[in-house]
């Protein structure tokens, strides 16, 4: 006798903290949506309820009703309520791989006092969805995931592969099912655009009816189940699944179908065991690799036009990460473990910094309310982490606070490398000495001169007070040191004495001169041409011309997807003049330019204003002697509206992929049209060419590879040679800047509806001064993957350099721990306070070897992402660095301890 085919009714919550409305108008809500859920999960009359994907909702009830907050919680110990993985529910492909390990780590520490977490890599809103997800998941000990946008079309269950070769078991549904037993709350259905504009659902349709269609596509999809109803949606309150089941039961005799009230666990023991099942008997799930990005099908969006939506979010987000990541973590690890107070302060960062990270926040997509909160988050993650910055260097011996009388005779100057490999290059520094004084020298600690450039800028007050310090204000003369850090020991310092006379020095001088024309890095050649771009001559006469062009088109889309206007012209940029300007260290080619650009879009949005403003455009190349890399400064103040501004950067001989970063994983991508066709049925989506980065993109091969370095952009695609603005053969293309106007709108042609409510969002235009900063590199230096990925990370992090309070230098300190081979993804406390955390990555496709010396006697224990043992050998430190084999793609994490 055949069972019937199960359908596992899961009644839950999508709860967005803030979008349409603010956080504590969404928070308000909350509440009152967790009083109804204890209410009825207390009564029986709902046997379980999934609370989202995300611990942080159960904080926000807190924080207003502790006592009900303690009700979820003896339901959630009870079995009755689960919540997580997921701290929050992050947009999982602008977020950095340590951002999204952050937050399961958070989630288990809030799970400490609530229960125990989804065992579930719950994530079926996000945008897409990386590469490196299954990775991800197996180190925190989770096989299962439950996707929806992005995933293959019409495939009910799949093996998801990692580049890493990392899997899970992967069941594509979509989290919106509250039309189907909820038919007064179908109205609030997020994916049904109908909803939007105001029209509600045919309430003649009986439950039994919806029930019967739903698992008709079910069975259509995957004919001997199980399946999987998630009785839910957003922002939506529960009401008696269990009598609506009943109601509806009637739909479900017509598939044969056995409805049960469930869970996300139950459900996936026993779609695991069925798919196993048909594995055994030859049929077995079919294998996806890579990262899930395209469109599926009716409302299943991708909404590609988030990545560049309000760039200004993208770009403090990355700031914030390196500084948390690659700054405050390692040096509190390495130098004050044990202070409670400053790893509480290191925590609180992380919350601040995970609270921005949702799609609604991150993305862009949310009302402009929202927005401002999240630059103002930005902001406190910036303070603390300075703080903690300081303070660990106060630890260490260097006291960079500006207090007691500014220098005259000399200063110092502590350079700090970040990587854990020796390392030097570009920085620039601010000094503070006598209003009389200026340097006139500066030295390594063995006496080497090291060249700078010196620039004065001003006279002011400085004032510094802190806890053991007294009040102090100061009149003091303001100075920008730049120069080329001498090599670093890993994750090492140096300090340099600068030497103070009473006029600059000449050599520390910038010489300016009217010309268009600077040396190339390695030889050759860089002119700027009329639309202040660049052409590239090399010794050999070859040419590469369009590098760093801006070209500006119109935008008719919203905060969800770029849309071209129907009759769009694009604008590039007219050179009024350039100047050359040339120091010890560096060279710089100044550019003024202007756009013309239209004010905005005609009054029936198929085209741009034939009023035109003139934007002015700042662009300076810098060149610093010595390094490899040309580095594009871009400022303008945006005062027009609706329209996209994108950086090029061609090659002469590219390539049917290109190369972009996900969190630890080089990704090659298909060249593609800007927009694949456009569709004509309601509710899909064009096919986008763009995808997410984490800070690199590259086109061409070898000699002729051109790579972009750019934390913080992470929109980029490639075009061909069809469609490049250069007539180079490829073109890889970052866009800067995007201005809409609207949340979401119905009348697109690249999506043929909406994506949320049509709200006006006249921030998301972007106006007022933008900066960009960009690098490139050129042919040999970037030829091979392994070295792409090491210039990308020297770029994202360089040497910081801090003045060092009179009185206080400390001696020149090598690293304790140095690596090579590697990249260092993470150094930081261990969550339990036990040792501390080292990750390495290998993000080529190439293997590699890791050398990792930490003092000797250290206690090396390989962990997981969780930070929980793997069950390979501890290893104790020797006298001579250990050497680790790192696969393609790998990542490999060890839990440092001192000897016993």
């Amino acid at each position: 006798m055949t069972t019937a085919p199960e359908c596992h009714v899961v009644t839950h919550v999508h709860w967005d903290r803030e979008w349409y409305r603010p956080f504590e108008s969404f928070r308000a809500r909350l509440v009152e949506l967790a009083s109804r859920v204890c209410e009825e999960l207390d009564d029986g009359r709902m046997k379980a309820f999934h609370l989202d994907g995300q611990t942080i909702v159960l904080a926000d009830v807190e924080a207003l009703r502790p006592d009900l907050a303690e009700r979820l919680r003896a339901h959630a110990r009870a079995g009755r309520l689960t919540l997580g993985p997921w701290h929050v529910l992050a947009d999982n492909q602008l977020v950095s791989g340590e951002n999204l390990i952050r937050n399961l780590l958070t989630a288990r520490r809030h799970a400490s006092v609530t229960g125990r977490l989804a065992g579930v890599g719950y994530s079926p809103d996000a945008f897409g969805h990386p590469a490196d997800l299954p990775r991800l998941l197996n180190g925190f000990g989770m096989d299962t995931a439950l996707i929806w946008r992005g995933a293959p079309d019409g495939v009910a269950r799949f093996r998801w592969r990692s580049p890493d070769g990392s899997e899970v078991f992967a069941v594509n549904q979509g989290y919106h099912g509250a039309e189907v037993l909820w038919p007064d709350a179908a109205a609030e259905a997020k994916d049904d655009s109908t909803a939007y504009a105001g029209t509600a659902t045919d309430d003649a349709s009986t439950a039994a009816t919806r029930l019967g269609d739903y698992l008709a596509g079910e069975h259509k999809r995957l004919p001997e189940g199980p399946w999987l109803l998630m009785n839910g949606g957003d922002h939506l309150a529960p009401s008696g699944p269990g009598a609506r089941i009943r109601d509806a039961a009637s739909g479900a005799e017509a598939t044969g179908a056995a409805l049960r009230e469930s869970t996300l666990e139950d459900f996936f023991a026993v779609a695991r065991t069925a798919a196993d099942t048909r594995a055994a008997h030859g049929e077995p799930l079919p294998l996806v690799e890579g990262e899930l990005r395209e469109p599926a099908g009716y409302l299943t969006f991708i909404l590609a036009g988030t990545l560049s939506a309000r760039t200004y979010l993208k770009q403090a987000n990355a700031a914030a990460q390196n500084l948390l990541e690659r700054w405050a973590e390692p040096a509190l690890a390495l130098h004050a473990p044990d202070d409670r107070t400053l790893r509480a302060d290191l925590d609180h960062a992380w919350e601040l910094l995970l609270r921005n990270a949702p799609h609604d926040s991150l993305c862009g997509c949310s009302v402009d309310e929202v927005h401002r909160e999240n630059a103002v988050r930005y902001e406190r993650v910036r303070q603390l982490g300075e703080h903690i910055v300081s303070r660990a260097l106060l630890a260490s011996g260097l006291d960079v606070r500006a207090y007691g009388d500014p220098a005259r005779e000399h200063a110092e100057i502590a350079v700090l490398n970040p990587h854990a490999d020796s390392a030097g290059g570009p920085l620039t520094v601010e000094l503070l000495t006598a209003l009389d004084r200026h340097p006139v020298a500066l030295t390594a600690p063995d006496g080497t001169p090291v060249p700078f450039e010196a620039e004065a800028l001003g006279a002011e007050t400085a004032f510094e007070a802190d806890l053991d310090l007294l009040p102090d204000s100061r009149p003091a003369l303001r100075h920008r040191l730049h120069l080329t850090a001498p090599a670093v020991a890993g994750l090492g310092r140096t300090v340099l004495r600068v030497t103070l006379g009473d006029a600059p020095a000449a050599e520390a001088d910038a010489v300016t001169e009217q010309a268009r024309s600077m040396p190339a890095p390695g030889g050759g050649l860089l002119t700027a041409a009329d639309d202040a771009s660049l052409t590239l001559t090399r010794a050999d006469g070859s040419r590469l011309a369009g590098l760093g062009l801006l070209t500006d088109g119109g935008d008719s889309g919203d905060t969800y997807n770029y849309d071209p206007p129907v009759h769009d012209r694009t604008v590039v940029p007219r050179l009024l003049d350039s100047r050359v300007r040339t120091s010890a260290v560096r060279t710089v080619l100044e550019l003024d330019a202007v756009l013309d650009l239209p004010a905005g879009l005609t009054t029936d949005r198929t085209g741009r204003a034939e009023e035109a403003t003139a934007v002015p455009v700042r662009i300076e190349v810098t060149h610093w002697h010595g390094d490899p890399l040309l580095r594009w400064h871009v400022a303008l103040d945006n005062t027009v509206r609706d329209h996209r501004l994108r950086f090029h950067a061609p090659t002469a001989r590219g390539a049917d992929t290109w190369t972009g970063d996900a969190q630890w994983s080089l990704i090659e991508r298909p060249v593609r049209p800007d927009l694949g066709p456009l569709p004509t049925e309601r509710g899909h989506e064009a096919v986008c060419g763009s995808a997410p980065v984490q800070g690199l993109g590259a086109v061409g091969r070898g000699a002729d590879r051109t790579a972009v370095f750019a934390p913080g952009l992470p929109e980029m695609r490639a075009l061909g040679a069809a469609e490049t603005a250069s007539g180079a053969d490829q073109e890889l293309v970052v866009t800067l800047l995007r201005s809409v106007g609207w949340l979401s709108r119905f009348d697109l042609s690249s999506r043929t509806t909406g994506a949320g409510p049509m709200l006006p969002t006249p921030e998301a235009q972007c106006q007022g001064p933008q900066r960009f900063d960009l690098a490139l590199a050129l042919g040999a230096d970037v030829a091979t993957d392994t070295r792409l990925a090491h210039r990308a990370a020297a770029f994202r992090t360089p040497p910081r350099a801090w003045q060092l309070r009179p009185g206080t230098t400390a001696e020149p300190a090598a690293g304790a721990i140095r690596v090579g081979g590697a990249l260092l993804a993470v150094l930081k406390p261990a969550e339990d306070g036990d040792g501390i955390v080292l990750r390495l990555t290998n993000p080529a496709s190439v293997a590699c070897e890791a050398r990792v010396h930490a003092p000797e006697g250290a206690l090396l224990t390989p962990v997981r992402l969780d930070e929980r043992p793997t069950g390979g050998a501890t290893v104790r430190q020797g006298a001579v660095a250990g050497v680790w084999p790192l696969a393609p793609f790998a990542t490999l994490s060890f839990r440092l301890t001192a000897s016993a």
